[in-house]
């Protein structure tokens, strides 16, 4: 049986999420915007989900637009802030470590017009907020900063960029994608104006993100999808109300065992790593290992190549970067960013734990690992092992 740690990449829905989900496949299918009977029913159901999903992060419902996806949820945001203040201004601050759904969006953009500023990281990939300050100039209408790294799980100075931003009227976004669950996120804490979360991360369903765009933000947005009136006319189309209700499910779990799962999930990744470090050697844990979540742990093994160990121990489910750029051969550019050194670039893997993890298969995963490593540089010309 497979191990999985693969967190960041999905994760397992959970069977609460499941059950939850099961009535609106073959009982209450309807149409939400229909007005008879069973339309209104499950538009009510989903008014509940979406005051759920607004409740876990501390915004009210009218807040919480429903996307397809976080990708699709990252493109509304950027985009859609793009397009409205177009005429204030056309340059926007992102990060140089941030996911492709950001990177993508503001090429796009780039090809419009706009000017992008990629902010540096240091060492340990966290953005310097003097960066960030020297960055923000009289036309600048978007500061675009992830709240947590999808490769290196580091944490950013949301809060302190929000209020830097607000002093100059600049709005903020933060894809929170890889945060929720993982650590506790408030929309009113951070300070921000846009925030993206995605349901299969937080063993909800695939298929159903959310951006959360803030009330005075709304009423000026401007949608990318048309064609309908839902989602309060921010994005057109039928919503996929299962889906909606499985990760209102999802965000409930969440709120209501958080700090549980946080240790749970520590406690795992600790082991893995400190096992991993001390009885192999040449490991390197990549990115800042205080400022981050508690999911996620990308190690360079020196003298191997990461695809090498895969295979070799392929009972063990781990990732070399972001999924959405798995069929790319080339090294990942959020190392790049941190400086990891070019000879240990394609020896990286990201390992990411979650809920159903146990302590027995963390256990049985480091020793394929070890087993695996210790055949590899066996057969590297550039280890004395």
């Amino acid at each position: 049986m497979p191990i999985y740690l693969d967190y960041s990449a999905t994760t397992p829905m959970d069977p609460e999420v499941f059950e939850a989900m099961k009535p609106y496949f073959m009982e209450k299918y309807a149409n939400p915007s229909s007005i008879h009977s069973l339309g209104r029913i499950v538009r009510e159901d989903l008014e509940k989900a979406r005051e759920k999903v607004a409740g876990a992060i501390g915004a009210e419902a009218h807040e919480i637009i429903f996307t397809a996806s976080g990708t699709a949820a990252d493109n509304m945001a950027i985009r859609g802030t793009a397009e409205m203040f177009k005429n204030k201004g056309k340059h926007i601050i992102t990060s140089s470590i941030e996911h492709k759904a950001i990177i993508e969006s503001c090429n796009v953009l780039a090809k419009q017009g706009f000017e992008i500023t990629y902010l540096p990281v240091d060492k340990g990939g966290v953005v310097p907020l003097e960066e960030v300050k020297k960055a923000i100039r009289e036309d600048t209408i978007l500061i675009s900063v992830m709240l947590v790294n999808n490769e290196i799980g580091t944490i950013q100075p949301i809060r302190e960029i929000a209020e830097m931003a607000k002093d100059k009227g600049i709005i903020v976004h933060t894809d929170a994608v890889q945060a929720m669950g993982k650590m506790k996120v408030d929309v009113s804490d951070l300070g921000v104006d846009l925030l993206t979360i995605s349901a299969h991360k937080l063993c909800g369903p695939k298929g159903i993100g959310v951006l959360y765009i803030d009330e005075n933000l709304k009423q000026d947005f401007r949608p990318l999808v048309v064609g309908g009136a839902q989602e309060f006319g921010l994005r057109a189309g039928t919503e996929s109300v299962p889906n909606i209700v499985g990760l209102a499910k999802a965000c409930e779990i969440i709120s209501e065992n958080l700090q549980n799962e946080i240790k749970h999930i520590t406690h795992l990744r600790d082991l893995f790593e400190n096992r991993l470090v001390n009885e192999l050697g040449d490991v390197n844990i990549n990115g800042n290992k205080d400022k981050r979540v508690c999911s996620v742990s990308n190690l360079g093994f020196r003298y191997i190549e990461a695809e090498a160990l895969m295979i070799y121990a392929e009972e063990v489910c781990c990732s070399t970067g972001s999924a959405c750029s798995s069929e790319s051969i080339d090294a990942s550019h959020v190392l790049y960013a941190i400086g990891v050194d070019p000879i240990d670039l394609h020896g990286a893997i990201r390992f990411s734990f979650g809920r159903f993890n146990t302590e027995e298969e963390i256990n049985k995963a480091v020793d394929i690992i070890k087993e695996s490593v210790i055949k590899l540089r066996a057969m590297s010309p550039l280890s004395n092992k």
